[in-house]
């Protein structure tokens, strides 16, 4: 068993993943922890945007994390896995040959070592590059999660069998080793939210020379805003239950659109 001490409490350090050093995390206990107490934790699982700001991002649910006696996880991905031009890959979940969502889950199971916490299922939240990774760990791993908040994607993949993965899910076995299961994806609560102001489409079209690139790839709509509303009526014809929500006066802003996601997870592990 690690040793807890100031390196892990109440605001961790970074730490490099024991199954793979190239990713690390970081993670906040709340301040009732007692190592040995026999108390149990909820998660929340805070997922970066582009830029990489997991300890900033981590800070920012602290007051969350003390009201409702929650701990929290921060992985980083960092670019330049593949090289220095390796900027998004995390976003799709797997990217040449590495799987990001099963670096998450061993991070998970690690600090489930450390941590007396109910990490079986927990709550979710990305913003804009980590809300990419977001939706898509949903699709792919539905029992494991309470609740998933996704704030304002670059992209989206659209709930749907006509087209192939990452625009759709019609191969998405193929490529990630599970089917589209639409009555668990109904078991999690889902929150889309975004601010109403991000409207612009600047950076947001996909190019022939993107790593996104394949055809479709810009089709859910020019915008953030008009993408996620695309991803909010796919997943309402598959019958799948969403709280949509737009920030008045919010741009793409990360801190601006969290009230209402800590609103949101409160009211999930209320229930």
């Amino acid at each position: 068993m690690p040793i807890v001490n100031f390196y892990r409490l109440d605001r961790s350090a970074i730490f490099a993943s024991q199954s793979d050093p190239r990713f690390a995390y970081c993670t906040y206990m709340p301040s009732s922890y007692e190592p040995g107490a026999g108390r149990t934790y909820p998660l929340a699982v805070l997922v970066h945007g582009s830029l990489r700001n997991a300890y900033e991002l981590r800070d920012q649910f602290v007051d969350f994390a003390e009201r409702h006696e929650c701990a929290l996880l921060a992985p980083l991905f960092p670019c330049g896995i593949f090289g220095p031009d390796d900027f998004n890959n995390y976003k799709h979940l797997a990217y040449r040959g590495l799987r990001y969502d099963l670096a998450l889950l061993d991070m998970i199971d690690e600090i489930s070592e450390i941590f007396p916490l109910r990490s079986d299922r927990f709550l979710m939240h990305g913003f804009s590059g980590g809300a990419q990774f977001a939706h898509r760990f949903y699709y792919c791993h539905p029992d494991r999660l309470l609740g998933v908040s996704i704030a304002a994607p670059g992209t989206v993949t659209l709930p749907e069998g006509g087209r192939p993965w990452w625009v759709g899910t019609s191969d998405m076995e193929t490529v990630l080793g599970v089917p589209l299961r639409l009555d668990r994806l109904r078991n999690v609560a889902v929150q889309l939210v975004i601010g109403a102001e991000d409207t612009n489409a600047q950076g947001v079209t996909v190019g022939p020379g993107s790593s996104f690139a394949m055809p479709g790839a810009n089709d859910a709509g020019p915008t953030r805003m008009e993408r996620l509303c695309s991803l909010r009526d796919g997943l309402a014809k598959m019958e799948v239950p969403v709280d949509f929500e737009i920030v008045p006066g919010a741009g793409h802003d990360g801190a601006r659109i969290q009230g209402p996601v800590k609103e949101f997870f409160r009211r999930v592990l209320s229930e």
